[in-house]
């Protein structure tokens, strides 16, 4: 019988360290080994595979179909081993955390980070806002929130650090015409009962194009938004992440509307450096962020 392969988990560190970073120089830098040490522990875990993990690409190396599998696992590996040892550090950590999460995110992103964080650290205790963005950003600024997830719309902030860079879009139902409107009629739109950075830079682009629009139903929450969207009441400006059931994004250029920017999303701290937990639980919730997108 074949004996059972068994990997070595610093090998499996400067192999995921060198991709990521786009080589093993970088890596031995980074995790303080030398070059000629990291080079032998990627000939070791291609002997352990069994099967080349790279291959020549140009003057470059890229990895093999096989190479790619081995860095899903290893990503796993190593969170998992990362994880337990945070979780033995963290069973005497005890205390408050305040976070604040998008709207966009409460209910794809939120659940499963919370569950990461509180498994690793049963003896701190979480108060999570869903909100509006404004109201996150008053209440990491007035320090009722350690941090909050939250879009970037050009505020000054002292303490953000963007996560990703993601498109603005039309969305509509995901059934129907692009367009619940006649040609030539106005566009009714979807949008929040006040002023909000994604009204204004749809009806400033519908502006610019010279494209008639209206306001056919606002709400306070986005789900009203998303309710009146499914309905073909009208279309709504947000970026693709977390979509009710039944929307889409629309194509760019779709049914004629003009182009709309991108925004980013940010972490935004009440303060430059926070304690060790808020610290692991925003990195739980950067990864979920980045896995959702």
């Amino acid at each position: 019988m074949v004996g059972r392969i068994t990997f070595d988990l610093d090998v499996l560190r400067s192999f995921v360290t060198g991709v990521e970073l786009g080589g093993f120089a970088r890596a031995a830098d980074r995790l303080g080994r030398s070059t000629s040490a990291v080079s032998a522990q990627i000939r070791k875990l291609e002997e352990q595979a069994g099967t080349p993990i790279f291959r020549k690409a140009g003057r470059g190396l890229a990895l093999t179909e096989a190479g790619e599998t081995m860095l899903a696992y290893a990503r796993r590996l190593l969170d998992l081993n990362d994880e337990a040892a945070t979780a033995l550090r963290g069973m005497a950590a005890e205390g408050w955390l305040r976070v604040g999460v998008q709207e966009d995110f409460g209910e794809s992103l939120l659940p499963a980070a919370l569950g990461r964080f509180a498994r690793a650290h049963p003896r701190v205790r979480i108060e999570a806002r869903v909100g509006r963005n404004a109201d996150l950003l008053e209440r990491v600024a007035a320090g009722q929130l350690d941090f909050a997830l939250a879009w970037d719309d050009g505020t000054p902030a002292p303490h953000k650090t963007e996560v990703a860079t993601l498109p603005v879009r039309w969305i509509g139902p995901r059934d129907g015409a692009a367009l619940p409107c006649a040609e030539g009629d106005p566009l009714p739109l979807v949008a929040y009962d006040d002023g909000c950075w994604f009204r204004g830079v749809g009806t400033a682009a519908l502006d610019r194009a010279g494209r008639s629009w209206r306001v056919a139903l606002t709400s306070a929450s986005l789900s009203g938004l998303w309710a009146g969207v499914g309905a073909g009441l009208g279309l709504a400006v947000r970026t693709p992440a977390g979509l009710g059931p039944g929307l889409r994004p629309l194509e760019e250029g779709e049914g004629g509307l003009p182009p709309l920017p991108s925004i980013a999303l940010a972490i935004h701290r009440k303060e430059a450096e926070l304690d060790p937990a808020a610290e692991r639980l925003i990195a739980i919730v950067t990864d979920g962020v980045r896995d959702l997108l």
